[in-house]
Parts: structure tokens; C-alpha cells; sequence
């Protein structure tokens, strides 16, 4: 049976949450298996790098049926979109990029390569991602595929390992819309958020949540870090993507997810808040042109 792949593979390094035992272990923590092989024998939560992942089997949608025999509704009502959600995506989507780093090509996945996403902050062409894209790609290439679906090598301003945040450039014929950043301090707990990115290589997807608390920390090894937690759904691939608020500005850049036991999504997702990334991005394009 033919196996259907996405665009990369879902490996680390992983955010692990500071409540840990004195052992280092603790509710949050990656799914390595231990030398012996084996998974911990506890059910553990994983607050792992949006990565990209490899994608088996065939996607698929499903039926809401009534249970009340004929005449019972077929399928549940989607709650009313808000206008403003609407005008946001319309205004983000062409700003942002897929972002594939090192051996990955479309539709493939080989090894030292990774995909993920990134929007453009400037008229000059200026991209923000996540640095952990560029360093699973092994510093090798790094091509950006646009909306349209035009592809463009990308230079490599400046990275950040700590901050996990890298600036790139593509040429002016581009024509990147930038995305507006949000004022530091005016994001609110409980506002409507996009996510806009490249999940399992879905170039331009869009889902909407809240903003479900500011400054919650995480760790990227041994670097502690204050992030936006949203329940917006971020998989795989929309690292680097923006995080919007109903009028348009980014408001973080999606970076992690709360899995269980490895598995995708669940509601629980973190960005890094605007104020850093618009510091940090500042700082590399300053030293890097």
C-alpha cells in the first residue's frame, strides 16, 4: 500500500513546560522512547515543536448524522463566522509563505529537510520563521513558496536559536504583502485569533480560536521563554506562521504545541508574543541589511 507523505518529518527539539520533578520528568515532556526502547510507562503530555510531519493514509472529513432516524438533521450547524474573522484572513493570507529548508521539495520528505511557514513584516521582503526550520534543515538551502505558488530561494538574514526566531529575504519581484504587528501589551486573553500557515503542507490554511492566556512559560532546553497559549489549531508545519488578531496584526508567531502521547493537536497551542519577535527581528535585519 502506497504511503501518502507530507512534507517533513515530526522530530524535536521539544518545549518542555518548568514544573518538573527533581528528576527532571514531569506532566510536560517529549515522547523519546528510553535506551531500552520502550515508552515511559506513564501517559505524558508533550509540548513539542510545531515540526513538520510525515502525513499516512488519506485525509478525511466527517458527518455529523442524527441519530433521531428520517426527518432528524443531517448534520450540525457551523456557528456563525464573525465579519471581522473574515476580513482578517483575507488580509493575512497573501503575507504568509511556506518556508522549506534543506533537501525538502514538494510533496516529499528526505532526510536533513523541513517545512514549516513564515510571513513577511516589511516591503523589503523581509520574512519571519522559526530558526528550529532552518536547523533541521541542516543549514542547507532555503526555498519560500508564496500563495500564488511561484518559489523563490531565500536568503538567510539572521538567526536566533534562542529566541527560536530567523529572518529571511526574497527579491523584491516577490511581492510579499507585509502583515501589521500588533501594539506590545494590547493583546488581551479571551480576543478571536488566526492561525495562518502550512500545516502538514496545506499552504494557506486558517483556523480560528481565542487567546487563552499571555505570558505562560515554557523551556526550549535550557532557555525559559513567556508565550501566548491560544486554542487556534496549530499542527505540524505551522511553525513560523503568524497568529492574528480579528483586525489583521500579528500577535505571535506560532512555535509549540501540548500533544498527548505524540499525537496531533489538542486544543493547546503557544506563540511567541509580538514584543520579542518584533525586538529580535529588528536586531538580525539591523545587523543583516
Amino acid at each position: 500500500m502506497a504511503v501518502q507523505t507530507g512534507l517533513g518529518e515530526p522530530r524535536g527539539p521539544w518545549f518542555i513546560s518548568p514544573e518538573l520533578d527533581p528528576d527532571g520528568r514531569g506532566w510536560w515532556d517529549a515522547p523519546e522512547r528510553d535506551p531500552g526502547g520502550r515508552r515511559p510507562g506513564r501517559l505524558l503530555a508533550v509540548l513539542g515543536v510545531v515540526a513538520v510531519s510525515a502525513v499516512s493514509g488519506a485525509l478525511a472529513g466527517g458527518v455529523v448524522a442524527s441519530r433521531d432516524g428520517v426527518g432528524g438533521p443531517a448534520a450540525a450547524s457551523a456557528a456563525p463566522v464573525p465579519a471581522e474573522l473574515v476580513t482578517a484572513a483575507e488580509k493575512t493570507v497573501p503575507g504568509v509563505v511556506s518556508v522549506l529548508a534543506g533537501g525538502a521539495t514538494g510533496g516529499s520528505s528526505t532526510g536533513g529537510s523541513a517545512t514549516g511557514s513564515g510571513f513577511a513584516v516589511d516591503d523589503q521582503q523581509h520574512l519571519i520563521t522559526n530558526d528550529h526550520i532552518l536547523a533541521k534543515g541542516g543549514g542547507g538551502p532555503v526555498t519560500v513558496e508564496l500563495p500564488d505558488g511561484r518559489r523563490f530561494a531565500a536568503e538567510v538574514v539572521g538567526r536566533e536559536p534562542r529566541s527560536d526566531l530567523a529572518v529571511l529575504k526574497v527579491p523584491a519581484s516577490a511581492g510579499l504583502t507585509p502583515l501589521p504587528l500588533a501594539k506590545p501589551g494590547a493583546t488581551r486573553v479571551g480576543e478571536p485569533v488566526l492561525a495562518v500557515g502550512s500545516p502538514l503542507g496545506l499552504a494557506g490554511t486558517v483556523t480560528a480560536g481565542i487567546v487563552s492566556a499571555l505570558d505562560r512559560e515554557v523551556r526550549l532546553g535550557n532557555n525559559r521563554h513567556t508565550a501566548v497559549q491560544t486554542d487556534a489549531s496549530i499542527n505540524p508545519g505551522n511553525s513560523g506562521g503568524p497568529l492574528v488578531n480579528a483586525r489583521g496584526e500579528v500577535v505571535g508567531v506560532n512555535t509549540a504545541i501540548a500533544t498527548i502521547d505524540g499525537s496531533g493537536s489538542i486544543g493547546i497551542g503557544f506563540a511567541i508574543p509580538i514584543d520579542q519577535v518584533q525586538q529580535t527581528a529588528d536586531t538580525i535585519i539591523g545587523k543583516g541589511g
